[in-house]
Parts: structure tokens; sequence; C-alpha cells
């Protein structure tokens, strides 16, 4: 199997089992149209998020690290009437783009409200407990995040976080990459938590190799 294999996989299970999305094609190049970096989740991960949220029931979720809001859109879709998303965003401009994204797909301040600044600041002044809770924010702060948002959640509560298998550098125990180190601070976290319960799958797609964690807080 090579990326293209994986790819053309992808864009099959896409293309059978979601159905022409305009708001969200909008999203994505709107970002691009901005500058955005591509890092967005694909579509089948998007859907993955959203089914999630939908499983656990959740009212309440937190996301760190917007970006244009394409993973935001599928996570609000997930809430049901009265339920509210916070979501933190370290760049202003990626912020002013997510609001634009958002709104155009009807959910505006009342849903969703946009924390602009360092996560690890923005944290703590939150009030929990979320229900549903997703990381994909810069990897050498893994670890952190998920200190800070364990105290942003209850028994029950779902977490998930992106991008954690590096094409498979993770593995790596002598490596020097930040982003490396951080994830596996992260796993050292999970696994000394007891009240986490944790996995993770390797994924291959239109992202390449990588994959998530899914935790379940005891």
């Amino acid at each position: 199997m090579t990326d293209q294999n994986w790819a053309e996989v992808d864009d099959y299970f896409t293309g059978a089992l979601l159905s022409p999305d305009p708001v969200l094609d909008d999203a994505l190049a709107d970002s691009a149209a901005a500058g955005l970096p591509r890092i967005a989740v694909a579509p089948n991960q998007g859907k993955l998020l959203n089914l999630l949220a939908r499983q656990a029931g959740a009212r309440s979720i937190l996301e760190v690290g917007t970006l244009g809001g394409y993973s935001t859109i599928w996570l609000a879709r997930a809430l049901p009437a009265g339920g509210k998303l916070v979501t933190c965003e370290y760049e202003p401009k990626h912020a002013e783009v997510a609001k634009a994204n958002l709104a155009r797909a009807g959910f505006g301040e009342d849903v969703v409200d946009i924390r602009v600044g360092a996560a690890l600041d923005t944290l703590p002044t939150l009030t929990g407990p979320f229900d549903f809770i997703f990381v994909d924010a810069d990897k050498n702060n893994l670890g952190n995040y998920v200190r800070a948002v364990l105290d942003l959640s209850r028994p029950g509560t779902t977490i998930v976080v992106d991008n954690v298998v590096r094409a498979g550098r993770v593995i790596d125990a002598g490596s020097t990459d930040p982003d490396v180190l951080g994830v596996r601070e992260m796993v050292d976290v999970l696994a000394a938590e007891p009240r986490l319960d944790a996995t993770a799958v390797q994924t291959v797609g239109t992202k390449g190799h990588d994959g998530f964690v899914l935790a379940l807080v005891r």
C-alpha cells in the first residue's frame, strides 16, 4: 500500500458514506485562501468526531485548536438544542477565519465561543465539566493539555487527542523532535493517570500515517 492507495480508500468511503457538504467545502477553501496551514482533519475523521460526540450525548464540548473551524463545525453539529462548544485558538487570524466559517454554517457566538490566546492560559479560566473534549493543537504541549482538560472533565467525559503517531516517529525514544517528545510525554501522563482509561489507534489515509488517542474519564 502507498499514500496514494490510502487516499483513494479514504475517497471511496467518503464518497459512499458522507453526503456532499458545500458548507464544509467552503470552510476548507476559505481557510486555504486565507493562508492557513492545510492541516484540518480529513472529512471521514470529522465525521468520526461528530459520531463520537453524539454517542457520548455531549451537550458541552471543548476543542483545543480551532484553526479555520472545520472540525469545530463537525463538533457543533453534534450538539443538541441548547448545547455549547468552547474552542481555543492561539492565532487571531485563524480565529477570524473560523468565526466566518462557523457563521456560514449557522453557528453564532451563542453556540460556539471562540477563545483567542494561548490555550494553557485560557483553559484555567473555563468552567467545566465538558462532556466531550478534542485536542488538536501544538504537539509539544500535549501532556500539558491533557492535564489541563482533565480538570475540566467529569467521569464519563470522552477525550480525543489527534496526530499522535507522527508517521511512526513516536516510537523513537531518542528523538529530539519537540512534537514527538510532546506525544511521548502525553502517553506517560495517560499511563500514569488513574482517572483515565485510554487507547491509541493508528490511521492511514489522505493525511498519511498518523493516529489518535481515545480516552474515557473514569
